[in-house]
Protein backbone atom coordinates (compact mmCIF):
# COMPACT_ATOMS: atom_id res chain seq x y z
CA UNK A 1 0.00 0.00 0.00
CA UNK A 2 1.48 3.20 -0.67
CA UNK A 3 1.63 5.68 2.28
CA UNK A 4 -0.19 8.85 2.01
CA UNK A 5 2.82 11.08 2.96
CA UNK A 6 4.22 9.59 0.25
CA UNK A 7 1.32 11.25 -1.69
CA UNK A 8 2.10 14.52 -0.17
CA UNK A 9 5.75 14.48 -0.30
CA UNK A 10 5.21 13.75 -4.21
CA UNK A 11 2.69 16.41 -4.18
CA UNK A 12 5.00 19.24 -2.40
CA UNK A 13 7.69 18.34 -4.95
CA UNK A 14 5.15 18.98 -8.41
CA UNK A 15 3.94 21.80 -6.95
CA UNK A 16 7.04 23.51 -5.16
CA UNK A 17 5.55 26.90 -6.27
CA UNK A 18 1.56 26.28 -5.93
CA UNK A 19 -0.59 27.96 -3.34
CA UNK A 20 -1.28 25.15 -0.78
CA UNK A 21 -3.02 26.95 2.58
CA UNK A 22 -4.43 29.97 3.44
CA UNK A 23 -6.46 31.55 6.01
CA UNK A 24 -10.01 33.00 4.09
CA UNK A 25 -9.48 36.62 5.29
CA UNK A 26 -6.77 36.20 6.88
CA UNK A 27 -2.81 36.46 6.78
CA UNK A 28 -1.17 33.08 7.11
CA UNK A 29 -0.18 31.78 3.03
CA UNK A 30 1.86 29.29 2.50
CA UNK A 31 3.04 27.97 -1.25
CA UNK A 32 3.54 24.00 -1.38
CA UNK A 33 7.27 24.84 -0.53
CA UNK A 34 6.84 27.13 2.30
CA UNK A 35 4.71 24.75 3.63
CA UNK A 36 7.14 21.82 3.68
CA UNK A 37 10.01 24.25 5.32
CA UNK A 38 7.69 25.42 7.90
CA UNK A 39 7.31 21.49 8.80
CA UNK A 40 10.96 20.87 8.48
CA UNK A 41 11.41 23.99 11.09
CA UNK A 42 8.59 22.53 13.12
CA UNK A 43 10.57 19.54 13.51
CA UNK A 44 13.70 20.88 14.48
CA UNK A 45 11.93 22.61 17.29
CA UNK A 46 10.19 19.33 18.18
CA UNK A 47 13.93 17.89 18.46
CA UNK A 48 15.40 21.22 20.47
CA UNK A 49 12.00 20.88 23.10
CA UNK A 50 12.96 17.14 23.48
CA UNK A 51 9.98 15.50 21.72
CA UNK A 52 10.85 12.14 20.25
CA UNK A 53 9.77 9.96 18.31
CA UNK A 54 6.23 8.36 19.81
CA UNK A 55 5.73 10.52 21.48
CA UNK A 56 1.42 12.45 21.57
CA UNK A 57 1.92 15.98 20.55
CA UNK A 58 -2.42 17.87 21.06
CA UNK A 59 -4.01 19.84 19.02
CA UNK A 60 -6.72 21.92 20.35
CA UNK A 61 -8.06 24.80 17.83
CA UNK A 62 -10.27 26.15 15.34
CA UNK A 63 -9.09 25.70 11.46
CA UNK A 64 -6.34 27.33 9.95
CA UNK A 65 -3.30 26.84 8.09
CA UNK A 66 -1.16 25.75 11.08
CA UNK A 67 -3.46 23.73 11.87
CA UNK A 68 -2.35 21.61 9.55
CA UNK A 69 1.19 22.79 10.12
CA UNK A 70 1.86 21.19 13.22
CA UNK A 71 -0.04 17.92 12.42
CA UNK A 72 2.25 17.77 9.24
CA UNK A 73 5.47 18.46 11.46
CA UNK A 74 3.96 16.14 14.15
CA UNK A 75 4.02 13.04 11.46
CA UNK A 76 7.38 13.98 9.96
CA UNK A 77 8.60 13.83 13.36
CA UNK A 78 6.72 10.07 13.64
CA UNK A 79 4.78 11.45 16.83
CA UNK A 80 0.99 10.94 17.34
CA UNK A 81 -1.20 13.63 16.90
CA UNK A 82 -4.02 13.80 19.49
CA UNK A 83 -6.89 15.86 17.70
CA UNK A 84 -9.18 17.57 20.49
CA UNK A 85 -12.58 19.63 19.23
CA UNK A 86 -11.93 23.29 20.08
CA UNK A 87 -15.78 23.53 21.07
CA UNK A 88 -15.34 21.02 23.69
CA UNK A 89 -15.58 22.51 27.45
CA UNK A 90 -12.26 23.33 29.36
CA UNK A 91 -12.62 20.42 31.79
CA UNK A 92 -13.08 17.94 28.57
CA UNK A 93 -10.21 19.74 27.19
CA UNK A 94 -8.43 19.03 30.42
CA UNK A 95 -9.38 15.38 30.90
CA UNK A 96 -8.60 14.45 26.57
CA UNK A 97 -5.29 16.20 27.37
CA UNK A 98 -4.66 14.08 30.19
CA UNK A 99 -5.57 10.65 28.76
CA UNK A 100 -4.01 10.74 25.95
CA UNK A 101 -0.41 11.36 27.31
CA UNK A 102 0.53 14.16 25.43
CA UNK A 103 3.54 15.81 25.72
CA UNK A 104 3.15 18.61 24.25
CA UNK A 105 0.02 20.87 22.89
CA UNK A 106 -1.26 23.25 20.10
CA UNK A 107 -3.41 25.60 21.10
CA UNK A 108 -5.20 28.59 19.42
CA UNK A 109 -5.94 31.75 20.63
CA UNK A 110 -10.36 30.92 20.49
CA UNK A 111 -9.70 28.09 23.46
CA UNK A 112 -6.70 29.72 24.85
CA UNK A 113 -9.24 32.05 26.20
CA UNK A 114 -11.32 29.28 27.79
CA UNK A 115 -9.09 27.05 29.41
CA UNK A 116 -5.30 27.55 32.44
CA UNK A 117 -2.24 26.20 31.20
CA UNK A 118 -1.59 25.16 34.74
CA UNK A 119 -4.23 22.85 34.60
CA UNK A 120 -2.47 20.31 32.50
CA UNK A 121 1.02 19.91 34.52
CA UNK A 122 1.40 16.73 31.88
CA UNK A 123 2.48 18.84 28.84
CA UNK A 124 5.78 20.18 28.58
CA UNK A 125 5.88 22.82 26.01
CA UNK A 126 2.97 24.58 24.92
CA UNK A 127 3.18 26.53 21.36
CA UNK A 128 0.31 29.21 20.16
CA UNK A 129 -1.19 27.90 16.96
CA UNK A 130 -1.84 31.44 15.47
CA UNK A 131 2.22 31.59 15.06
CA UNK A 132 3.73 28.61 15.95
CA UNK A 133 5.51 30.30 18.74
CA UNK A 134 6.50 28.51 22.17
CA UNK A 135 4.21 29.83 24.91
CA UNK A 136 5.73 28.24 27.59
CA UNK A 137 8.26 25.26 28.15
CA UNK A 138 10.04 23.08 30.59
CA UNK A 139 13.36 23.30 28.10
CA UNK A 140 14.71 27.03 26.53
CA UNK A 141 14.43 27.38 22.98
CA UNK A 142 14.78 30.25 21.00
CA UNK A 143 14.17 31.21 17.10
CA UNK A 144 17.75 32.26 16.49
CA UNK A 145 18.81 28.22 17.26
CA UNK A 146 15.84 26.64 14.95
CA UNK A 147 17.82 29.37 12.28
CA UNK A 148 21.09 28.61 12.85
CA UNK A 149 20.59 24.38 12.73
CA UNK A 150 17.79 24.96 9.44
CA UNK A 151 20.69 26.76 8.11
CA UNK A 152 23.42 24.36 8.94
CA UNK A 153 21.07 21.63 7.66
CA UNK A 154 20.84 22.89 4.29
CA UNK A 155 23.30 25.30 3.42
CA UNK A 156 22.01 25.70 -0.32
CA UNK A 157 18.68 26.51 0.66
CA UNK A 158 16.05 23.83 1.05
CA UNK A 159 14.95 22.30 -2.30
CA UNK A 160 11.91 19.97 -2.92
CA UNK A 161 14.70 17.42 -2.69
CA UNK A 162 15.22 18.15 0.81
CA UNK A 163 11.05 17.14 1.34
CA UNK A 164 11.22 13.44 2.99
CA UNK A 165 8.15 11.79 4.83
CA UNK A 166 8.44 8.29 6.79
CA UNK A 167 7.15 5.91 5.08
CA UNK A 168 7.92 2.64 7.30
CA UNK A 169 5.51 3.16 9.55
CA UNK A 170 2.12 2.05 8.08
CA UNK A 171 0.43 0.27 10.95
CA UNK A 172 2.12 2.41 13.15
CA UNK A 173 -0.12 5.01 15.62
CA UNK A 174 -0.59 7.86 13.61
CA UNK A 175 -3.76 9.81 15.44
CA UNK A 176 -5.54 9.60 18.59
CA UNK A 177 -9.35 11.73 17.45
CA UNK A 178 -11.62 11.26 20.53
CA UNK A 179 -15.37 11.29 19.42
CA UNK A 180 -16.98 12.41 22.60
CA UNK A 181 -15.57 15.33 25.22
CA UNK A 182 -17.10 13.25 27.88
CA UNK A 183 -15.07 12.92 31.05
CA UNK A 184 -16.56 9.93 32.59
CA UNK A 185 -14.78 7.14 29.98
CA UNK A 186 -13.25 9.21 26.99
CA UNK A 187 -12.82 7.23 23.40
CA UNK A 188 -10.08 7.97 21.19
CA UNK A 189 -10.16 6.37 18.21
CA UNK A 190 -6.31 4.97 17.20
CA UNK A 191 -5.92 5.76 13.84
CA UNK A 192 -2.65 3.81 11.99
CA UNK A 193 -0.86 5.38 8.82
CA UNK A 194 -2.46 2.37 7.45
CA UNK A 195 -6.06 3.33 7.77
CA UNK A 196 -5.27 6.94 6.54
CA UNK A 197 -3.36 5.96 3.75
CA UNK A 198 -6.20 3.60 2.55
CA UNK A 199 -8.78 6.64 2.75
CA UNK A 200 -6.42 9.12 0.41
CA UNK A 201 -5.77 5.98 -1.83
CA UNK A 202 -9.90 5.81 -2.54
CA UNK A 203 -9.93 9.42 -2.93
CA UNK A 204 -6.87 9.62 -5.08
CA UNK A 205 -8.28 6.33 -7.64
CA UNK A 206 -12.30 7.66 -7.66
CA UNK A 207 -12.10 11.68 -7.39
CA UNK A 208 -8.29 12.82 -8.60
CA UNK A 209 -7.37 16.25 -7.82
CA UNK A 210 -4.71 18.78 -8.91
CA UNK A 211 -3.08 22.50 -8.50
CA UNK A 212 -5.75 24.01 -10.57
CA UNK A 213 -7.79 23.17 -7.70
CA UNK A 214 -9.37 25.03 -4.60
CA UNK A 215 -11.31 23.99 -1.91
CA UNK A 216 -12.87 25.60 1.32
CA UNK A 217 -12.24 23.62 4.46
CA UNK A 218 -14.73 24.37 6.80
CA UNK A 219 -15.68 21.10 8.97
CA UNK A 220 -13.33 20.65 11.93
CA UNK A 221 -9.93 19.43 10.85
CA UNK A 222 -10.41 17.61 14.61
CA UNK A 223 -12.92 15.69 12.79
CA UNK A 224 -12.02 12.57 10.67
CA UNK A 225 -14.49 13.87 7.55
CA UNK A 226 -12.48 17.29 8.06
CA UNK A 227 -8.51 16.14 8.28
CA UNK A 228 -9.07 12.97 5.47
CA UNK A 229 -11.05 14.66 2.87
CA UNK A 230 -10.48 18.47 3.35
CA UNK A 231 -7.09 18.21 4.48
CA UNK A 232 -4.61 14.76 3.82
CA UNK A 233 -6.60 13.95 0.55
CA UNK A 234 -6.25 17.77 -1.05
CA UNK A 235 -3.26 18.33 -0.36
CA UNK A 236 -2.06 14.53 -1.85
CA UNK A 237 -3.22 15.86 -5.10
CA UNK A 238 -1.82 19.31 -5.25
CA UNK A 239 -5.28 21.56 -4.45
CA UNK A 240 -5.34 24.87 -2.91
CA UNK A 241 -7.01 24.72 0.71
CA UNK A 242 -8.62 27.49 2.13
CA UNK A 243 -9.46 27.53 5.78
CA UNK A 244 -12.59 29.58 7.40
CA UNK A 245 -10.75 30.53 10.62
CA UNK A 246 -14.18 32.27 12.44
CA UNK A 247 -17.55 30.63 13.54
CA UNK A 248 -19.36 29.60 10.66
CA UNK A 249 -22.19 31.87 9.23
CA UNK A 250 -24.43 31.56 6.33
CA UNK A 251 -23.53 34.64 4.52
CA UNK A 252 -19.60 33.71 5.80
CA UNK A 253 -20.05 30.61 3.87
CA UNK A 254 -21.54 31.63 1.13
CA UNK A 255 -19.22 34.24 0.72
CA UNK A 256 -16.46 31.94 0.85
CA UNK A 257 -17.53 29.78 -2.11
CA UNK A 258 -18.15 33.06 -4.33
CA UNK A 259 -14.32 34.21 -3.57
CA UNK A 260 -12.98 30.47 -3.35
CA UNK A 261 -14.76 28.95 -6.58
CA UNK A 262 -14.61 25.35 -4.89
CA UNK A 263 -14.42 22.08 -7.04
CA UNK A 264 -15.70 20.15 -3.86
CA UNK A 265 -17.71 20.44 -1.26
CA UNK A 266 -17.89 18.11 1.64
CA UNK A 267 -20.96 19.35 3.87
CA UNK A 268 -23.62 17.77 6.20
CA UNK A 269 -27.20 17.63 4.98
CA UNK A 270 -27.76 20.33 7.74
CA UNK A 271 -26.01 23.30 5.41
CA UNK A 272 -27.55 22.13 2.20
CA UNK A 273 -31.23 21.78 3.71
CA UNK A 274 -30.60 25.65 4.40
CA UNK A 275 -29.78 26.45 1.44
CA UNK A 276 -32.82 24.49 0.03
CA UNK A 277 -35.37 26.08 2.28
CA UNK A 278 -34.27 29.83 1.81
CA UNK A 279 -33.41 29.81 -1.91
CA UNK A 280 -34.86 27.25 -3.64
CA UNK A 281 -38.05 25.72 -2.38
CA UNK A 282 -39.62 29.44 -2.31
CA UNK A 283 -39.21 28.75 -5.91
CA UNK A 284 -40.42 25.91 -7.08
CA UNK A 285 -42.80 26.19 -4.63
CA UNK A 286 -45.03 28.82 -6.68
CA UNK A 287 -48.27 27.25 -8.03
CA UNK A 288 -47.35 27.97 -11.48
CA UNK A 289 -44.41 26.57 -10.68
CA UNK A 290 -45.08 23.34 -9.58
CA UNK A 291 -47.13 22.56 -12.48
CA UNK A 292 -44.65 23.62 -15.31
CA UNK A 293 -41.91 21.48 -13.09
CA UNK A 294 -43.22 18.14 -14.52
CA UNK A 295 -44.84 19.65 -18.09
CA UNK A 296 -42.12 19.44 -20.81
CA UNK A 297 -40.61 21.24 -22.51
CA UNK A 298 -40.90 23.89 -19.60
CA UNK A 299 -39.70 21.05 -16.52
CA UNK A 300 -36.18 21.34 -18.06
CA UNK A 301 -36.05 25.03 -18.36
CA UNK A 302 -36.83 25.75 -14.89
CA UNK A 303 -34.62 22.69 -13.50
CA UNK A 304 -31.62 23.78 -15.23
CA UNK A 305 -32.45 27.51 -13.78
CA UNK A 306 -32.65 26.28 -10.52
CA UNK A 307 -29.52 23.91 -11.48
CA UNK A 308 -27.67 26.86 -12.39
CA UNK A 309 -28.62 28.92 -9.24
CA UNK A 310 -27.88 26.34 -7.21
CA UNK A 311 -24.23 25.94 -8.58
CA UNK A 312 -23.91 29.66 -8.38
CA UNK A 313 -24.61 29.22 -4.31
CA UNK A 314 -21.81 27.38 -4.42
CA UNK A 315 -19.46 29.30 -6.34
CA UNK A 316 -19.81 28.32 -9.80
CA UNK A 317 -17.30 25.80 -10.22
CA UNK A 318 -18.15 22.87 -8.15
CA UNK A 319 -17.82 19.61 -9.76
CA UNK A 320 -19.32 17.53 -7.14
CA UNK A 321 -21.08 17.88 -3.86
CA UNK A 322 -20.17 15.48 -1.12
CA UNK A 323 -22.90 14.78 2.27
CA UNK A 324 -22.04 12.82 5.15
CA UNK A 325 -22.83 12.82 8.83
CA UNK A 326 -26.05 12.22 8.57
CA UNK A 327 -29.24 11.54 5.84
CA UNK A 328 -30.52 14.29 3.68
CA UNK A 329 -33.67 15.26 3.81
CA UNK A 330 -35.72 13.04 1.09
CA UNK A 331 -37.73 16.25 -0.29
CA UNK A 332 -34.29 17.92 -0.97
CA UNK A 333 -32.56 15.25 -2.05
CA UNK A 334 -35.38 14.36 -4.95
CA UNK A 335 -34.82 17.88 -5.97
CA UNK A 336 -31.50 17.55 -6.57
CA UNK A 337 -31.95 14.32 -8.54
CA UNK A 338 -34.42 16.35 -10.94
CA UNK A 339 -32.05 19.28 -11.62
CA UNK A 340 -29.18 16.48 -12.34
CA UNK A 341 -26.60 18.45 -9.69
CA UNK A 342 -23.45 16.53 -9.31
CA UNK A 343 -24.11 15.16 -5.70
CA UNK A 344 -23.66 11.97 -3.84
CA UNK A 345 -24.15 10.68 -0.04
CA UNK A 346 -21.83 9.02 1.62
CA UNK A 347 -21.26 7.49 5.04
CA UNK A 348 -18.35 6.93 7.39
CA UNK A 349 -17.62 6.58 10.80
CA UNK A 350 -14.48 7.77 13.19
CA UNK A 351 -13.53 4.51 13.73
CA UNK A 352 -13.14 3.55 10.44
CA UNK A 353 -11.03 6.83 9.14
CA UNK A 354 -13.76 7.58 8.10
CA UNK A 355 -15.10 6.14 4.81
CA UNK A 356 -17.25 3.06 4.52
CA UNK A 357 -19.53 3.92 1.52
CA UNK A 358 -18.99 6.20 -1.36
CA UNK A 359 -20.47 6.24 -5.33
CA UNK A 360 -19.99 8.39 -7.97
CA UNK A 361 -23.04 10.87 -8.60
CA UNK A 362 -23.59 9.52 -12.10
CA UNK A 363 -24.36 5.69 -10.19
CA UNK A 364 -25.57 6.83 -6.84
CA UNK A 365 -28.83 5.28 -5.88
CA UNK A 366 -31.71 7.49 -4.59
CA UNK A 367 -31.40 7.51 -0.73
CA UNK A 368 -28.73 5.36 -0.51
CA UNK A 369 -25.13 6.22 0.80
CA UNK A 370 -23.08 4.59 -1.87
CA UNK A 371 -21.33 1.08 -1.88
CA UNK A 372 -18.88 -0.13 0.13
CA UNK A 373 -15.41 1.43 -0.78
CA UNK A 374 -12.14 -0.70 -1.79
CA UNK A 375 -9.86 -2.33 0.90
CA UNK A 376 -13.44 -2.79 3.19
CA UNK A 377 -16.11 -5.63 3.51
CA UNK A 378 -19.22 -4.95 4.92
CA UNK A 379 -22.44 -7.28 5.49
CA UNK A 380 -26.05 -6.99 7.23
CA UNK A 381 -26.59 -9.21 10.23
CA UNK A 382 -29.68 -10.48 9.34
CA UNK A 383 -31.68 -13.27 8.36
CA UNK A 384 -32.24 -11.46 4.51
CA UNK A 385 -29.80 -8.35 3.95
CA UNK A 386 -31.76 -7.37 1.24
CA UNK A 387 -35.38 -7.35 3.05
CA UNK A 388 -34.78 -7.39 6.56
CA UNK A 389 -32.48 -4.79 8.32
CA UNK A 390 -29.77 -5.46 10.47
CA UNK A 391 -26.37 -4.09 11.86
CA UNK A 392 -24.41 -3.25 9.80
CA UNK A 393 -20.64 -4.68 10.36
CA UNK A 394 -17.44 -4.02 9.05
CA UNK A 395 -13.96 -5.35 8.40
CA UNK A 396 -10.93 -4.35 6.29
CA UNK A 397 -8.16 -1.52 6.36
CA UNK A 398 -9.56 1.66 6.97
CA UNK A 399 -11.04 0.04 10.72
CA UNK A 400 -9.26 1.72 13.41
CA UNK A 401 -6.92 -0.07 15.98
CA UNK A 402 -9.46 0.10 19.04
CA UNK A 403 -10.01 2.80 21.80
CA UNK A 404 -6.99 4.92 23.82
CA UNK A 405 -6.62 2.95 27.11
CA UNK A 406 -10.55 1.49 26.92
CA UNK A 407 -10.25 -2.09 26.36
CA UNK A 408 -13.98 -2.56 26.97
CA UNK A 409 -14.94 -0.27 24.67
CA UNK A 410 -13.06 -1.66 22.39
CA UNK A 411 -14.06 -5.64 23.21
CA UNK A 412 -17.65 -4.19 22.82
CA UNK A 413 -17.61 -2.44 19.59
CA UNK A 414 -15.77 -5.66 17.68
CA UNK A 415 -17.34 -9.17 17.33
CA UNK A 416 -15.38 -11.82 18.27
CA UNK A 417 -14.31 -12.55 14.00
CA UNK A 418 -13.19 -9.19 14.26
CA UNK A 419 -16.07 -7.74 12.43
CA UNK A 420 -16.39 -3.55 13.55
CA UNK A 421 -20.31 -2.90 15.00
CA UNK A 422 -21.44 0.26 12.92
CA UNK A 423 -24.15 0.80 15.51
CA UNK A 424 -26.32 1.21 12.27
CA UNK A 425 -29.42 -0.37 10.81
CA UNK A 426 -29.44 -0.74 7.20
CA UNK A 427 -29.89 -3.19 4.32
CA UNK A 428 -27.59 -3.79 0.96
CA UNK A 429 -29.56 -4.64 -2.33
CA UNK A 430 -28.83 -7.11 -5.03
CA UNK A 431 -26.29 -4.06 -6.77
CA UNK A 432 -24.23 -3.35 -3.15
CA UNK A 433 -25.69 -0.04 -2.58
CA UNK A 434 -26.55 0.50 1.25
CA UNK A 435 -29.19 2.17 2.67
CA UNK A 436 -29.11 2.92 6.12
CA UNK A 437 -32.76 3.15 8.56
CA UNK A 438 -31.07 4.55 11.48
CA UNK A 439 -29.17 3.85 14.38
CA UNK A 440 -29.52 0.94 16.85
CA UNK A 441 -29.70 2.81 20.03
CA UNK A 442 -32.45 5.14 18.54
CA UNK A 443 -34.54 2.56 17.53
CA UNK A 444 -37.61 2.43 18.88
CA UNK A 445 -39.60 -0.76 19.42
CA UNK A 446 -43.35 -0.65 18.89
CA UNK A 447 -46.30 -1.95 20.58
CA UNK A 448 -46.75 -4.60 18.09
CA UNK A 449 -43.25 -5.28 17.91
CA UNK A 450 -42.19 -3.41 14.76
CA UNK A 451 -39.18 -1.54 14.63
CA UNK A 452 -39.44 2.02 14.37
CA UNK A 453 -36.69 4.67 13.15
CA UNK A 454 -37.60 7.97 14.75
CA UNK A 455 -34.97 9.24 11.55
CA UNK A 456 -37.56 8.02 9.09
CA UNK A 457 -40.36 9.91 10.70
CA UNK A 458 -38.03 13.24 11.53
CA UNK A 459 -37.56 13.11 7.73
CA UNK A 460 -41.13 13.84 6.47
CA UNK A 461 -41.61 15.87 9.26
CA UNK A 462 -39.03 18.11 8.75
CA UNK A 463 -40.27 18.53 5.40
CA UNK A 464 -43.82 20.23 6.48
CA UNK A 465 -44.25 24.14 6.23
CA UNK A 466 -42.89 25.91 8.98
CA UNK A 467 -40.69 23.34 10.52
CA UNK A 468 -36.55 24.22 10.94
CA UNK A 469 -35.87 20.77 12.24
CA UNK A 470 -37.07 18.18 14.68
CA UNK A 471 -36.54 15.31 17.26
CA UNK A 472 -39.24 12.31 17.80
CA UNK A 473 -38.98 11.02 20.92
CA UNK A 474 -41.75 8.02 22.89
CA UNK A 475 -43.31 9.04 26.09
CA UNK A 476 -45.29 6.84 27.82
CA UNK A 477 -45.66 4.16 24.75
CA UNK A 478 -46.45 7.12 22.38
CA UNK A 479 -44.53 8.87 20.09
CA UNK A 480 -43.76 12.93 19.99
CA UNK A 481 -42.59 15.47 17.65
CA UNK A 482 -40.11 18.00 19.34
CA UNK A 483 -40.12 21.15 16.77
CA UNK A 484 -37.99 23.83 16.61
CA UNK A 485 -40.34 25.93 13.79
CA UNK A 486 -39.29 28.34 11.73
CA UNK A 487 -41.32 31.45 12.98
CA UNK A 488 -41.34 32.05 16.45
CA UNK A 489 -42.96 35.61 16.40
CA UNK A 490 -47.04 34.41 16.59
CA UNK A 491 -46.74 31.26 18.91
CA UNK A 492 -50.38 30.62 18.60
CA UNK A 493 -50.38 30.57 14.55
CA UNK A 494 -47.13 28.53 14.65
CA UNK A 495 -49.21 26.18 17.12
CA UNK A 496 -52.11 25.83 14.71
CA UNK A 497 -49.60 25.33 11.53
CA UNK A 498 -48.29 22.17 13.76
CA UNK A 499 -51.90 20.61 13.93
CA UNK A 500 -51.98 20.80 10.66
CA UNK A 501 -48.79 19.06 9.89
CA UNK A 502 -49.28 16.56 12.87
CA UNK A 503 -52.27 15.12 10.12
CA UNK A 504 -50.32 15.41 7.15
CA UNK A 505 -47.87 13.63 9.07
CA UNK A 506 -49.80 11.03 10.29
CA UNK A 507 -51.11 10.61 6.47
CA UNK A 508 -47.61 9.72 5.39
CA UNK A 509 -46.93 7.21 7.75
CA UNK A 510 -48.28 3.39 8.84
CA UNK A 511 -50.44 3.15 12.21
CA UNK A 512 -47.61 2.12 13.92
CA UNK A 513 -45.23 4.94 13.73
CA UNK A 514 -47.60 7.18 13.35
CA UNK A 515 -47.19 10.66 16.52
CA UNK A 516 -49.41 11.49 19.08
CA UNK A 517 -48.52 15.31 19.05
CA UNK A 518 -46.18 17.95 17.92
CA UNK A 519 -44.66 19.57 20.67
CA UNK A 520 -42.78 23.12 20.39
CA UNK A 521 -39.12 24.04 21.58
CA UNK A 522 -38.09 27.87 21.47
CA UNK A 523 -34.16 27.15 20.06
CA UNK A 524 -32.51 25.03 18.01
CA UNK A 525 -31.22 22.05 19.29
CA UNK A 526 -28.47 21.27 20.61
CA UNK A 527 -25.55 19.76 17.86
CA UNK A 528 -22.33 17.60 17.78
CA UNK A 529 -19.38 19.49 15.94
CA UNK A 530 -20.26 17.67 12.87
CA UNK A 531 -23.84 19.41 13.36
CA UNK A 532 -25.46 16.34 14.10
CA UNK A 533 -28.45 16.78 16.85
CA UNK A 534 -27.48 15.27 20.00
CA UNK A 535 -30.76 13.25 20.77
CA UNK A 536 -29.98 11.85 24.27
CA UNK A 537 -30.45 15.30 25.49
CA UNK A 538 -34.35 15.04 24.31
CA UNK A 539 -37.00 12.89 25.97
Amino acid sequence: MRHYLDYIEHSIQQNWDAEALTDYEGQVHYTYGQMAEKVTMLTILFEQLGIHEGDKIAICGRNCSNWGIAYLAAAAHKCIVVSILPDFTSESIYELVHHSDAKALFVGPWVRGRIELDKMPEIESFIAIEDLSVMQSKKDVDGATINRIFQERYPNGFRPQDVHFPKDNLDDLALINYTSGSTGSPKGVMVTHRNLSSNVIEGQDHIPNDSTKSIVSMLPLAHMFGLMFEFLYQLAGGTHIYFVTKSLTPSLLMKAFHDVHPYMILTVPLVVEKIFRRSIFPIIQKPFVKVLWFLPPFSWLIRHKVHKQLKHAFGDRLEILIIGGAALNEDVERCMRQIRFPYTCGYGMTECSPLLCYEYPHKYAFRSCGKVVDRMELKVDSSNPRKIEGEILVKGDNVMRGYYKNLEATENIFTEDGWLRTGDIGIVDRKGNVFLRGRCKNMILGASGQNIYPEEIEDKLNSLDGVVESVVVERGGKLVGLVFPEDSTNWEQVKELMKSNLQKLNRLLPSFSQISDIELVDKEFEKTPKRSIKRFLYK
